[in-house]
């Protein structure tokens, strides 16, 4: 007999793969961002392991608080970056959350560079 209240009958954990799908999505999807660039640990694995990350510009933190996303982001030229900020936080943070049900404690954005499009007259 059901009395209303659920039974908790194990763990759920999600990968970092998955979770760093939803935030690069999000990331992406946000007007002002160029692409994503490899941070210094995206380069470090790289250089040690021989491999290409395989999602470059996300790293995922998971502990008992939450999910921490770290994004390294190239923004388009012209455009507020603290704007373009607080927009990829929110998207990813929604995102995420809407995703895995997880708490998104932190979503810290590191700019890496300014891309300039290549205009034809």
């Amino acid at each position: 007999m059901n009395t209303g209240s659920e039974e908790k009958l194990g763990t759920l954990k999600i990968s970092d793969d998955v979770i760093a799908v939803c935030a690069m999505n999000a990331a992406l999807k946000t007007k002002g961002v160029a692409s994503l660039s490899g941070g210094f640990s995206d380069n470090f694995s790289k250089n040690i392991f021989g491999k290409e990350p395989l999602y470059k510009g996300i790293k995922i933190s998971q502990n008992e608080d939450g999910i921490s996303v770290d994004i390294y982001v190239v923004v388009e030229y012209g455009v507020k970056i603290p704007a373009v900020a607080w927009d990829i936080q929110e998207n990813v943070k929604k995102e995420v959350e809407q995703m895995t049900d997880a708490f998104v404690k932190a979503v810290n954005i590191h700019v890496q560079g300014v891309h300039f499009t290549d205009e034809e007259d």
